[in-house]
């Protein structure tokens, strides 16, 4: 390209080629959403191309998202479903799950559909384990402490029905749901 010519709006092969050499990096070592490619590409792309325009960057990024759903690397379904479980055995609730996945920029429907299959118990129950809270907790009960773990399950997300059913369990109670619920999943 001469000096006094425009710069073009279609991106180089060296631009493509990048494109596709990045998703292939970036999907190797980790599950992404549509989303999360698409911004790191632009992103990455702003860096390494002098002079390259919003319409080739677009471009770009909309390539190496193609390429990687034509290649199977993408699927927004399977990400929300994979993170919703480990979610749940994490002990996030359902309504901090589905906070995760929309700003990673799954669709609402798919969200909805994966937190279907959630078990909100379970993730209380977990929750409570990595918590030392109500059947796993040490020591005496107090009225302060009750309190104290009744508002950490709220703001972590899970109902006040919710955080009471696990407060009231026994250990032995909780470990059996952990243990049953674990299975179905």
């Amino acid at each position: 390209m001469s000096n006094d010519e425009a710069p073009s709006d279609v991106p180089s092969a060296r631009m493509l080629s990048w494109a596709r050499n990045s998703t292939i990096y970036r999907l190797e070592r980790r599950m992404m959403t549509e989303r999360q490619l698409y911004d790191a590409i632009i992103r990455k792309a702003k860096h390494k191309f002098e002079n390259i325009t919003e319409m080739q960057l677009r471009a770009v990024a909309e390539s190496a998202v193609t390429f990687a759903y034509d290649n199977g690397g993408l699927n927004d379904i399977s990400y929300a479903e994979i993170s919703t479980r480990s979610g749940v055995r994490s002990g996030r609730s359902k309504r901090r799950i589905a906070q995760t996945l929309t700003q990673k920029g799954v669709d609402q429907e798919v969200i909805t559909a994966a937190l279907d299959e959630a078990d909100e118990l379970l993730a209380a129950v977990h929750f409570a384990r990595k918590r030392g809270f109500g059947p796993f907790r040490r020591g005496d009960v107090d009225r302060e402490r009750s309190a104290k773990e009744m508002a950490a399950f709220g703001r972590n997300g899970f109902s006040f029905e919710t955080g009471k059913t696990v407060l009231n369990m026994s250990q032995e109670e909780a470990e059996d749901l952990v243990i049953t619920r674990s299975r179905q999943a």
